[in-house]
């Protein structure tokens, strides 16, 4: 078993663009062209070079590309009991353009299961060596908390949970279940994505929330209460971390606003050993909110965007990082993508040569800023 730790100096968060091999296998699949047990020797193909081209790079991390996946959230959610989920065509407006969503609801009591997730990294976790680590991605408690409270689901959610708190209870006790399952496989570093937090920055979200006659204060209080009691008696020698987004959807994003009004809550009090952060633009605010973050944590700069082909200036992302040690050390500091390439299996808009032309970068950059 590899020893290694994420976050590296130079790190990633976790999906990659789906090939045209393993799009043309699901396209076939889904058509009953081929057999699922050829999709999934297809899949696993895909996995393996995947990850072969990660260490090419020279990461010392390495994910399956979340290629297993249709949604980088909601299939983890259907791998507990008391999930439903159909394809209606629905979904969540992003900046100028709906994000298409199976949509996902409780039929009842939300409990853990063997979670086929965990199946999908041991298959990983053989390409683990010395020199690198399997992490696994998942979404956080609080993605799911989000997911059956929201409008359309919470009439429904009422059926099963009276109050927010025993729904989170239920949640919390169901991801401590499946992290102990990830553990036992030989999981040693996982990672939450969470968009929830970046669902509540700005003026935006809180007209919104105002407009539905919901105390934000409440929510934040809600989303670090159902994280923390996931993560309660996580083994000592397990790492997770979070990644903290405002949407990443066909180079599209969802929200935009700074994190200093969630900061006191995610960035000061939530049980995790690193945050990887958004701050690829104007979108993300300045760094100051840094100077809240616990001194028990690590920060992953996500300073090079992964919704454009461009190649960010290299003087220009090493100047970013020296502003952002103004407010916490710069040996905290790390660098990476601000999000996947991928985060639903559509992709951002670039190809496979300049997704991995900013991998290069990213190395290049933190080999220059930490040597």
């Amino acid at each position: 078993m590899s020893n290694l730790k994420t976050p590296f100096r130079y790190d990633f968060v976790g999906s990659f663009l789906r090939p045209q091999a393993l799009k043309d296998a699901k396209a076939l699949f889904k058509a009953g062209k081929i057999t699922e047990e050829d999709y999934n020797k297809t899949v696993e193909e895909e996995i393996t070079k995947v990850v072969a081209k990660q260490k090419e790079l020279g990461f010392h991390v390495i994910t399956d590309g979340e290629f297993r996946r249709s949604f980088w959230h909601l299939d983890f959610m259907w791998g507990f009991e008391g999930v439903a989920h159909e394809a209606t065509g629905n979904g969540v407006q992003f900046n100028g353009e709906l994000a298409v969503l199976d949509d996902t609801w409780l039929t009842g009591k939300i409990t853990a299961k063997p979670h086929p997730f965990v199946e999908y990294f041991k298959f990983l976790k053989q390409f683990e060596d010395e020199n690198t680590v399997a992490k696994y991605t998942i979404p956080a408690p609080a993605q799911m908390f989000q997911q059956m409270i929201v409008p359309a689901n919470f009439a429904n959610t009422r059926k099963f949970y009276e109050t927010n708190d025993e729904l989170i209870e239920d949640i919390g006790k169901a991801y401590q279940d499946v992290i102990k399952q990830f553990y036992d496989a030989g999981c040693r570093n996982l990672q939450l994505d969470d968009c929830t937090w970046g669902a509540i920055v700005g003026d935006a979200a809180k007209q919104r929330y105002k407009a539905l006659g919901i105390d934000l204060e409440e929510v934040k209080t809600q989303l670090l209460k159902v994280n923390n009691l996931a993560l309660e008696n996580k083994p000592y020698d397990m790492v997770i971390n979070s990644h903290i987004c405002r949407g990443n959807y066909h180079s599209t994003y969802f929200t935009s606003g700074p994190y200093d009004t969630v900061a006191d809550y995610v960035f000061a009090k939530e049980n995790v050993n690193a945050l990887f952060l958004e701050y690829d633009d104007e979108r993300s605010g300045g760094f100051a909110p840094l100077a809240k973050v616990s001194p028990d944590k690590q920060v992953v700069l996500g300073l090079i965007t992964t919704k454009s082909p461009v190649l960010e200036d290299k003087a220009a992302v090493i100047a970013r990082i020296r502003e952002a040690a103004k407010y916490i050390p710069l040996d905290r500091l790390c660098l990476s993508p601000q999000c996947g390439f991928a985060s639903c299996e559509i992709g951002n808009k670039l190809t496979e040569d300049e997704q991995w032309a900013k991998l290069k970068l990213v190395k290049e950059i933190a080999e220059e800023v930490w040597g």
